[in-house]
């Protein structure tokens, strides 16, 4: 039977606590123009997925060995760039604090990428109860293991937990760990959200806890 309220809130990082997209973008568009001229646009095609699995689907044969010169690149990217929460979040934070509710990221980002979001923000660990990254996980998104791992690190069960997604392969993710999705539209379009994810957010100015504890209610 369902608790009366939910447990968990489960982040991904890049467009879900962080307004970065756009900058990846940049980045990626620069090496896909110059590792895949014949491909344009590619740079949109890879957005949610991984390193791991943009190099085993992009960058195989003769580019295999330029995997580390994109590595060092995207490195030093991700050390000079900006990390500007999206907006309301640190204030919906507090409110599912305030109730009780456990919050983690739940991030395919490695701990590199992370050390410079503690330069950035030193006060990070003080907003969530858990920092999950690609170290602690066995197989990356879309499957479901990431929010498995982080339900039972908090103790509870699927249901007890809200995920909160922006890239197609992260939403999968969610919803194969059979939890309610919740939908940010930083990423991807509405019509490529709607369908998989129960109810579909611009930012979190006009949500609190109240408002998601009804949601997930009503599932």
């Amino acid at each position: 039977m369902k608790n009366e309220q939910l447990k968990a809130a489960l982040f991904d990082l890049d467009g879900v606590v962080f307004d970065t997209e756009p900058q990846y973008s940049v980045f990626w568009g620069e090496q896909c123009r110059h590792y895949h001229p014949e491909h344009p646009g590619l740079e949109h095609e890879i957005k949610g997925s991984t390193l791991v699995q943009i190099y085993d689907r992009w960058w195989t044969g003769e580019l295999e060995q330029e995997r580390d010169v994109v590595t060092r690149r995207l490195n030093e990217f991700e050390a000079q760039m900006t990390y500007d929460y999206i907006s309301g979040l640190e204030t919906f934070i507090a409110d599912l604090h305030r109730h009780d509710v456990k919050t983690a990221v739940v991030t395919s980002s490695n701990v590199p990428k992370m050390e410079s979001v503690y330069r950035a923000h030193p006060e990070f660990h003080t907003l969530f109860d858990a920092i999950l990254t690609s170290e602690d996980f066995a197989e990356s998104k879309p499957s479901p293991d990431c929010y498995l791992r982080a339900a039972r690190r908090f103790g509870l069960s699927n249901a007890d937990c809200v995920v909160f997604e922006d890239s197609i392969n992260g939403l999968r993710s969610g919803l194969a760990a059979d939890m309610m999705v919740v939908g940010l539209l930083t990423t991807n379009s509405l019509e490529a959200v709607e369908p998989l994810s129960n109810y579909q957010l611009k930012n979190y100015n006009n949500i609190n806890f109240k408002r998601l504890n009804q949601l997930w209610q009503d599932i």
